[in-house]
This record gives C-alpha cells, sequence and structure tokens, in this order.
C-alpha cells in the first residue's frame, strides 16, 4: 500500500480505509501493538446470521492511531486504525458439524471514524469484491487468462461484458454469459446497453 494512494485521497478530499496486510511488518506490528495496548475510541458488534450455513461475528473497535504512527512516514496520513476481530461457524454439510475460525484484520484510516460505520464500509467493500472480482476470477476466468499482448484491453473487454450482462441480468452471470454465448446475435442484440 503506498503512501501516495493517501496523498491522492488527501488531494481529493476523500475519505479512504485500506487493510494493512503482513507484507509490511512494520506498519502491521505498529497497529497491532497500538490496538493490544490502547482503549478503543470506539467499538460494536455485528454478527450475520441464517447466511447458507454460515454464522459470522464481527469486533470493530477504532483506535487513535498516534501513537502507531508516530515518528514514521505515515504519521501525516493516518488518523486512525480499525481493528476486526471475525469469528466465522461454518456448517460443514456432508457431516452436519461446524467448524469455527478466527480472524483478525487490521486498516488504516485517513479520517477520524465510529466504528459503526468503520463496520458498514467495510463489509461494503467485500460487497464489491463478491459481485465484480470474484465473477471476473470465476465466471469469467480472469485470472487464468494466458493473454500476454495487450492484456489491459482485454480486461476492459471483460468489463463491458460483465457491465452488460450485470445490468441486464435475468438469473447468475454464469448463466446469463452462457445464454449469451448460445443465443446468437439477436440475443445480444436484445441486451440495453
Amino acid at each position: 500500500m503506498p503512501k501516495k494512494t493517501f496523498e491522492g485521497a488527501e488531494k481529493a478530499g476523500v475519505h479512504l480505509i485500506v487493510q494493512i496486510k503482513e507484507n509490511q511488518p512494520a506498519l502491521y506490528e505498529g497497529a497491532a501493538h497500538c490496538c493490544r495496548k490502547a482503549k478503543p475510541l470506539s467499538g460494536c458488534q455485528t454478527v450475520d446470521e441464517d447466511k447458507r450455513n454460515r454464522h459470522e461475528t464481527r469486533v470493530v473497535g477504532v483506535f487513535d492511531a498516534t501513537d502507531a504512527v508516530a515518528g514514521t512516514a505515515w504519521e501525516s496520513h493516518v488518523a486512525a486504525i480499525i481493528q476486526v476481530d471475525r469469528t466465522v461457524h461454518k456448517r460443514i454439510a456432508a457431516t452436519g458439524l461446524w467448524t469455527t475460525s478466527y480472524e483478525t484484520s487490521f486498516y488504516l484510516s485517513n479520517r477520524p471514524i465510529k466504528a459503526g460505520k468503520a463496520a458498514r464500509k467495510i463489509r461494503e467493500h467485500w460487497g464489491v469484491e463478491n459481485k465484480l472480482h470474484y465473477v471476473r476470477d470465476v465466471t469469467m476466468a480472469e485470472d487464468a487468462s494466458r493473454i500476454r499482448k495487450n492484456p489491459g484491453i482485454f480486461a476492459r473487454m471483460r468489463s463491458f461484458a460483465y457491465n452488460i450482462l450485470r445490468s441486464n441480468q435475468s438469473d447468475t452471470i454464469a448463466q446469463d454469459r452462457f445464454a449469451a454465448a448460445c443465443g446468437g446475435v439477436d440475443y445480444l442484440l436484445s441486451l440495453n446497453y
């Protein structure tokens, strides 16, 4: 995660929330240490029940980032650290048993934020991930693409196709894609662009 992203958000006057990954160990450890030692400025808990054999509880805490980024290049960019603890219970259909997993994620915010709003914004991001990136990766096999000359052109073509299918969606994207492939030119011309 480059600092240019935070600088661009500051110039544009937008609120930015970015997940910290372990590939930035100093920043990640600083955030984790801050969240272990400090008292949260705000907190909330959300629960997703009845989601296809999955029960997820998220505990969100927002911490002041001042101590964690003091004296670093991030000092002028980061205002808050968001900690999300997830407990996920999944039912295994074959056995009927439940498995439990735990995960902690850390996010940086360029502005102060309340825990409830942070929880909503982080969940909204996963909606984008599930509706766009997953479909492009799985249904359109973007990750498996072996195109090496001008891959950006084909990525844009997949984006156009995805947007057209999404705006005309009658079933799943995979089934609509199959219908477009089998329906011929008349079917394609009947779609709204």
